[in-house]
């Protein structure tokens, strides 16, 4: 009798986890396998695409590639006919000028300038002395400024140390708070001395060669504009004792002079001085790529889910010691990026066969994302379909390797926002995966007090920014997060399959529902009234 009881115990259980599982959600998701994931991720993650950065060949090499698979599903591109939602985007580089006594110093090797110091109108300085001010400090018992009027002045001093010979005034504190005096004081322009100027690392080289790329909005481009403070120049030795030439002294008898007498020897020196920054605007070609599928039922297919992953990465870094110098970004986001692709063509073979989702679906893969959420923000301030009818926003980022804490066993996800704005979202995707994939989901970063800020620092915050409710899949940080060594052969394939199929499922729910989730806490997690 015990048996027979256990027996049909089991048959039950069994029938009821069956009738938990849609056959056509099943049936579909049958394309989203590791093999062809390989397919999508060994092109994208490929050297040819150099890293995908945007704005570059290898970044738009990967939006033609995901435009034209689109294309090939026959999703619709929902931006007057085409798959490109263009972004006004321009970088801007830096020309920087220096002269001594009408002798130029080369930049980035004599001096620099750092970009993101200067408005968008630039700076000009001409002057016919430039006081030099010791380590430029002001305390009980030492004031380097003692005496002498700055005012309107080119000041001159050292970036760190002080007058006992000791570096523990070596800090970005440290040179703020000298900056601050000098401002407050109105010098015109500071000359910062900086040994390491001599010996540039090759990473500081690099970020001061590079463009500085933005959207080109009216906010972005009044806060390019608006003033960044005093001009501030670093230079190296060869700059500073070219200047203190003229007074017949250099760094290494001034340094002597002030620790062996504790007094400062501030002097302000006639040598003719000009400088200049200014901006120079490049556009730049970026876009996302937005492939469209309408719904089914011509009462819901208005709503709107939109899937997402970002296409672009960091490109190649010279910088980086040894032969690979391609960040290949197969992770970071080329996994998101195919599981987006996987979806889409799950969904459409649905479609084509009759079994469409009654909601429309966008299937959005977005660039910009490395160089600050730009390409999602840009969709956020000019969405294709109103956002009133956006129902959620499943965000892929990373879903295609592990992280140290769970090296023992892969068979999991981070799951990021999704209980942050609607109770009921949570529950569909928890469901989701109950009924169909069985993952572990892991919440330890779901809130909004996380150190590494992970709720905003990927595409669905744009959304949740503006009330969406959103759901971030997500493996975790590894030793290879924007290295070359994020390559295709560190790939859990199978894994990354999962993950997608996970998202399927939940996206399968929510475009076939009755009713789209209910958004019952603002923002800031309280509760609607």
């Amino acid at each position: 009798m015990k048996k027979h009881f256990l027996y049909a115990s089991f048959v039950l259980t069994m029938a009821c986890s069956a009738s938990a599982q849609n056959p056509d959600a099943v049936r579909f998701s049958k394309t989203i396998t590791k093999d062809n994931a390989y397919k999508h991720l060994s092109v994208l993650a490929s050297d040819a695409y150099e890293g995908r950065e945007t704005g570059t060949k290898g970044g738009w090499m990967a939006a033609d590639y995901i435009k034209n698979y689109f294309k090939s599903l026959g999703l619709k591109g929902p931006v007057n006919g085409d798959y490109f939602q263009p972004i006004d985007m321009v970088t801007f580089n830096l020309s920087q000028v220096l002269t001594i006594n009408g002798q130029p110093a080369e930049a980035i090797k004599d001096f620099y300038i750092v970009p993101q110091s200067v408005s968008s109108d630039g700076f000009a300085v001409n002057a016919n002395s430039v006081v030099f001010a010791g380590y430029g400090l002001n305390r009980e018992g030492y004031n380097d400024f003692e005496g002498i009027d700055i005012n309107g002045k080119v000041v001159m001093l050292f970036k760190s140390g002080d007058p006992a010979g000791s570096a523990s005034s070596n800090s970005k504190t440290a040179i703020n708070a000298k900056i601050k005096y000098l401002t407050e004081n109105k010098a015109a322009a500071i000359l910062v001395i900086d040994p390491t100027v001599d010996m540039m690392p090759e990473n500081l080289r690099s970020y001061l060669l590079s463009s500085q790329m933005v959207m080109k909005t009216k906010e972005e481009l009044d806060r390019m504009k608006a003033p960044k403070g005093i001009p501030t120049i670093t230079i190296g030795t060869t700059v500073a004792n070219q200047i203190l030439a003229v007074a017949k002294t250099n760094i290494t008898d001034l340094k002597k002079k002030i620790t062996d007498t504790g007094k400062p020897a501030s002097q302000e020196i006639n040598v003719s001085i000009s400088a200049n920054a200014k901006k120079q605007e490049t556009k730049v070609r970026a876009e996302n790529v937005l492939g469209f599928l309408e719904g089914s039922d011509p009462k819901l297919k208005h709503e709107v889910l939109v899937v997402t992953g970002h296409y672009d990465h960091i490109g190649i870094t010279p910088e980086v010691k040894g032969t690979d110098k391609i960040n290949n970004g197969a992770d970071d986001d080329g996994s998101g990026t195919t599981g987006v692709l996987l979806m889409a063509e799950a969904f459409s073979k649905a479609k084509k066969a009759g079994k469409g989702p009654k909601r429309s679906i966008l299937f959005m893969t977005v660039t910009g994302e490395e160089k600050g959420l730009l390409g999602s923000e840009w969709y956020s301030e000019n969405p294709i379909f109103p956002l009133e009818n956006t129902i959620t926003n499943l965000n892929i980022d990373m879903i295609g390797r592990g992280d140290k804490d769970h090296a023992a066993d892969n068979n999991f996800v981070y799951i990021i926002g999704s209980d942050m704005l609607s109770t009921e979202l949570d529950k569909i995707g928890k469901k989701a995966n109950k009924d169909y994939v069985n993952i572990n989901l892991d919440e330890r970063y779901n809130n909004r007090t996380d150190p590494n800020r992970f709720y905003y620092r990927s595409d669905h915050y744009n959304f949740a920014k503006h009330g969406i409710p959103v759901i971030f899949y997500f493996n975790g940080v590894h030793e290879d997060y924007h290295q070359p060594g994020d390559e295709i052969s560190k790939i859990d394939f199978p894994m990354l399959a999962k993950r997608a199929r996970l998202v399927y499922y939940t996206a399968w729910e929510l475009a076939n529902r009755a009713t789209r989730p209910k958004v019952d806490k603002n923002e800031d997690g309280s509760p609607k009234n």
